[in-house]
């Protein structure tokens, strides 16, 4: 069976410390410490395309959308704390889309997680 966009999705954000799945508004999202999201999927039903909404560094929302508004948006509820949507019904990046989701983690975790995620990515 081919994996799919949220299976992909799945195995990088579950990837990190502590990081944990639960539906939250219907949909699949990941948290931090079962406590703070940092990625949630996004499916049709909430009127944007098919993709993932993410914490992102500050001014990273804005060019990432300027600089490709075919895979990047401003999402619904939380795109005016600076969130980023992330387009999964498009040709996608992999790579790129890791480091979405590891900068999204370091936005929101604690800071020894994210040391921690740092330390994991020096030792590899």
């Amino acid at each position: 069976m081919a994996e799919t966009q949220l299976d992909r999705l799945r195995r990088l954000c579950l990837a990190l410390p502590e990081a944990t799945e639960r539906l939250s508004h219907g949909e699949p999202t990941w948290f931090i410490r079962d406590k703070k999201v940092f990625v949630m999927f996004s499916t049709h039903h909430h009127g944007g395309p098919l993709g993932f909404w993410c914490a992102a560094p500050f001014g990273m929302q804005q060019a990432l959308v300027e600089a490709a508004p075919d895979r990047y948006f401003v999402p619904p509820y939380v795109g005016h704390r600076g969130w980023v949507g992330v387009r999964l019904d498009v040709p996608v990046d992999w790579d790129e889309i890791a480091d979405i989701v590891k900068d999204a983690y370091r936005m929101v975790a604690p800071k020894t997680l994210a040391a921690k995620l740092d330390a994991e990515e020096s030792s590899s």
